[in-house]
């Protein structure tokens, strides 16, 4: 959520702020701005902000051109304050300090009332706008810049990320961070920071990472990284390279299309050194992993919207491929309650951007209770979530740009099906079944290009979906969640109202919507609970319900004349990747159905990519 750029160079940094709210734009934003220190005579703040997309504040900018060699720009979220071009970001106090800020600080009500009392006047609805007066106070006192900021640190109770600039300390940007990411980057005309390393891959290849607590500050040609009492400190350095093929969409309309086509590629790199020969080694979790996993009794997984789903899929895997119990919990439920903990539970905590601030939250609760260990199974090496785990399996989705997740879930799968061999193969696995689970898992890239291949179809019956406003999504048994996820997929891009619910849970209420506007779309798999499936699907069609079927070959299921029962056909026997192959045609049909109704697909109205406030 929001966006942070910075930047201290030789030249005017402008560009530089522009391209790096442009490669932000996908955590999702309502409003944008900048502000640079102006030097042409006494020092001074041009700041430009603009409600709405990134393009809008570029227009204002050619008729109001900023340039300094030190900047700040930010894209907001709304928390404080509507959407609209005061509550933007940079927020400027006394003239002098110029603010963007991610986060929330929860006291800011209380440090407003005594600033007000102070004489400080606020133009704005933000939480921002107090610590940029807090700032003003502490240098009010003759503080340095960078003591005021250590000040102001140890009164706000919160989360944030900061950066901050001063008129007469032109020379310098102020940075701090405390539960929202932020890094550094070291450039050959100048230093920058950015809420992610993706904004100035253009300007940068070595980053360093801030961790909570940490003060910067940045020059031109000069790094200084202090704890809260200022005393220096040591940060590693990171070489992070992004290929240009990565960030930009070549032949696809959306970087959501692209992203799904990614898929059998992204797979496969997910996969590579993990299946060797006819096994999942355990080295492929640490080098010592083996006594930890012959430990393990159970597993307690937590994560947020399509994490979660992915955790529901592992919970089937682990009863049945490890005969091993599994939890699976929201983390914004989990934080606040105190959980039981069974003896040997290995503590599982997934998130693509591994900077989602109730994943975060969920891990510091467990560190607190006596799980075995913890485990993350992330996107981002580098993020909060894999430095702050016991253990970490990485997917390699690469960056992931359009909001609505598509190629973090599958390989996010991929991972938690390895993590269920590992752990099944000292319980209950045969030799036979985990030579069977491997070579499914090496097979599913080229099965996953075959749905791709079918995507024509599927855009064809996104044109009689797409003007409906309510759905529901279908599944049994692990294609419960594959139901969920894909309801979940639809309402985020297309905004048609879609629920999931288990197919036999219809006749205990939901069936009582259906009639001939309430498309109905099925999960299908040719596996045990096919017939149980079909005997619901019976009860939709003697209601007058419209039928979507995503059908295994072999189920049997024909399209109807009448067009009240369409079905779309895959090769997706009964096997443990199933789950993963019905995945991709509904994230199709998603998004061609949000193509046909005109909406913004990769940054849906209200949603931000990456959730980084409670």
């Amino acid at each position: 959520m929001c966006g942070i750029v910075a930047a201290v160079a030789s030249s005017d940094v402008s560009g530089i702020l522009i391209e790096g709210l442009r490669r932000l734009e996908y955590r999702g934003y309502d409003s944008a701005g900048l502000a640079v220190l102006n030097e042409a005579k006494e020092t001074s703040i041009q700041r430009v902000r603009q409600l709405g997309k990134v393009a809008e504040l570029e227009k204002l900018l050619a008729d109001s051109p900023c340039h300094g060699v030190v900047g700040i720009a930010h894209t907001r979220w709304a928390t404080h304050g509507a959407p609209d071009e005061a509550n933007a970001h940079p927020h400027i106090s006394n003239g002098r300090i110029a603010i963007v800020h991610n986060g929330i600080i929860e006291n800011y009500e209380a440090l407003k009332q005594t600033q007000q009392t102070n004489g400080f006047h606020f133009t704005s609805q933000t939480d921002t706008e107090a610590i940029a007066h807090q700032i003003v106070f502490h240098l009010q006192k003759k503080n340095s810049l960078l003591q005021a900021v250590a000040h102001i640190l140890d009164e706000l109770e919160g989360a944030y990320a900061l950066a901050i600039v001063d008129t007469q300390h032109p020379d310098r940007i102020i940075l701090a961070r405390n539960g929202s990411p932020l890094v550094i980057g070291f450039g050959k005309k100048g230093n920058y920071a950015a809420s992610d390393t993706i904004a100035l891959s253009q300007v940068a290849e070595k980053f360093i990472y801030l961790e909570n607590g940490d003060i910067a500050e940045i020059k031109q040609n000069q790094i200084q990284v202090f704890d809260g009492d200022l005393q220096p400190v040591e940060r590693a350095h990171h070489q992070v390279l992004l290929s240009p093929q990565a960030i930009t969409l070549g032949e696809f309309e959306h970087y959501m299309q692209k992203e799904i086509h990614d898929q059998p590629r992204v797979i496969a790199d997910t996969l590579e050194g993990r299946l060797v020969d006819n096994n999942v080694p355990d080295q492929i979790l640490a080098s010592d992993a083996t006594k930890l996993l012959d430990s393990v009794e159970q597993v307690h997984i937590v994560a947020c919207g399509t994490s979660y789903h992915a955790g529901l899929v592992a919970r089937y895997w682990l009863e049945q491929y490890a005969d091993m119990a599994c939890v699976v919990e929201i983390a914004s439920e989990f934080r606040y309650r105190r959980p039981f903990v069974p003896p040997n539970t290995l503590f599982v905590a997934i998130s693509q951007s591994g900077e989602t601030a109730d994943t975060l939250a969920a891990l510091d609760l467990a560190k607190k209770h006596a799980y075995l260990k913890t485990l993350a199974i992330c996107n981002v090496p580098e993020s909060s979530l894999v430095r702050e785990s016991d253990l970490m399996m990485l997917t390699h989705a690469g960056p992931e740009i359009g909001v609505a997740s598509t190629k973090a879930f599958t390989t996010q799968l991929v991972v938690l099906l390895l993590l269920t061999i590992m752990l099944g193969k000292r319980r209950c696995v045969e030799k036979s079944l985990l030579t069977d689970l491997v070579e499914q898992l090496r097979n599913l890239p080229s099965r996953l290009e075959q749905v791709l291949s079918g995507e024509d179809q599927i855009r064809e019956l996104a044109q009689q979906y797409a003007d409906k406003h309510n759905a529901l999504f279908l599944g049994r048994g692990v294609h419960y969640p594959i139901a969920m996820e894909g309801a979940l997929k639809m309402k985020e891009v297309s905004y048609i109202h879609a629920e999931a619910y288990a197919a036999g849970e219809l006749k205990h209420g939901p069936l009582a919507l259906v009639d001939k506007d309430m498309p109905v779309i099925a999960v299908a798999p040719n596996d045990r609970l096919l017939s149980k499936l079909k005997s619901n699907l019976k009860e939709v069609e003697a209601r007058g319900g419209n039928l979507y079927v995503f059908a295994d070959a072999d189920t049997g299921f024909q399209s109807d004349a009448r067009a009240s029962l369409q079905v779309i056909k895959l090769n997706a026997s009964d096997n443990a990747v199933a789950p993963i192959i019905f995945t991709v045609p509904l994230q199709l049909l998603a998004y061609h159905t949000a193509s046909l109704k005109g909406t913004n697909i990769d940054q849906p109205r209200n949603l931000a990519k990456s959730v980084t406030v409670e």
